[in-house]
């Protein structure tokens, strides 16, 4: 499988959120995605994508994209995750080495640095178009993006 990695803007997203803070663990936010899910069927909210968000300090956010009206509740927050430069990869896990995709972009992040003053500034998320733990499709169709600034 090939991957490319590409500067893109990122659109903006409004999301429902649940944050977790800790050491990484592979099924990390699993439980978070399954209660916004559940939230956004209880409360019949229209969701899109599901976006996984590595910030600072062993923080995460599990975050489900809502279109229309929509309330937060309990733990759950709505925030808007903002429209920016990422640089980004689209890939199949199960082909391809998360670990050697990510070190892949930070390589390809320090390369483009000299060639045209671009930087990693932030956090790093995943992108998928649907549950990566129940849609093969929303899976095979991962995407890391870095938020970048020129």
């Amino acid at each position: 499988m090939v991957v490319d990695f590409e500067l893109k803007k990122s659109p903006k997203y409004r999301v429902a959120s649940l944050s977790r803070r800790g050491p990484w663990k592979p099924d990390h936010l699993r439980t978070e995605f399954r209660t916004l899910a559940a939230w956004a069927k209880k409360g019949r909210v229209r969701s899109g994508r599901w976006i996984f968000v590595h910030g600072a300090d062993d923080r995460f956010l599990a975050c489900l994209e809502v279109f229309g009206a929509a309330r937060p509740e309990g733990p759950i927050r709505l925030r808007t995750l903002p429209a920016t430069m990422v640089a980004s990869v689209t890939f199949d896990p199960d082909q391809v080495s998360p670990r050697l995709v990510y070190h892949g972009l930070q390589d390809w992040l320090r390369w483009r640095r000299r060639e045209k003053k671009i930087r990693r500034v932030g956090s790093s998320r995943e992108v998928y178009s649907g549950d990566p733990w129940t849609n093969p499709r929303a899976w095979a169709r991962c995407e890391v993006q870095f938020i970048v600034r020129t």
